[in-house]
């Protein structure tokens, strides 16, 4: 049996506002959406999709979802352009992994923490790189914990 995620769904305290940034920032694609009873709104994020629901709701300081992307470059620009880093979460907007992965952390409208991830740092332009901190900067590793891999796919 295949198993993947379908979609994750998270609050938007203003609805159209979290549309147009899952749609600057990732190319998320509007999908026709049922009526829940509430501002709810379906976006196609490749075979995944996010559903986004208006409440007024605060989301909590780690809790988050991660999302790969071939080229970093874009989403950063665009997070750029909205003022959207998270620099406090996991100490730093741009975070090496274990295996050569780059995370990019970021705050949608309501606050959610979002971790865009992307393989190679070396693909990274210089004023990216130099931003770029290493987990193990901040936190010792093993030999084993530097074995770790996060998935993503070429």
């Amino acid at each position: 049996m295949g198993l993947r995620i379908n979609h994750v769904s998270v609050n938007a305290t203003d609805l159209q506002e979290s549309v147009d940034f899952y749609v600057d920032l990732l190319g998320a694609e509007p999908l026709t959406t049922p009526n829940f009873g509430i501002p709810v709104q379906w976006l196609a994020l490749g075979r995944t999709q996010l559903h986004l629901f208006e409440r007024d709701l605060q989301p909590t300081s780690h809790h988050h979802f991660g999302i790969t992307v071939d080229d970093l470059e874009p989403v950063y620009r665009a997070a750029d352009r909205r003022g959207a880093f998270d620099d406090i979460a996991f100490k730093n907007r741009l975070v090496e992994l274990p295996g050569d992965v780059v995370q990019l952390y970021v705050r949608d409208p309501a606050g959610n923490l979002i971790e865009i991830d992307a393989p190679g740092k070396d693909r990274l332009p210089d004023d990216m790189r130099a931003q770029l901190k290493q987990l193990w900067d901040f936190y010792p590793h093993t030999d084993d914990q530097m074995s770790a891999r996060l998935f993503v796919p070429d």
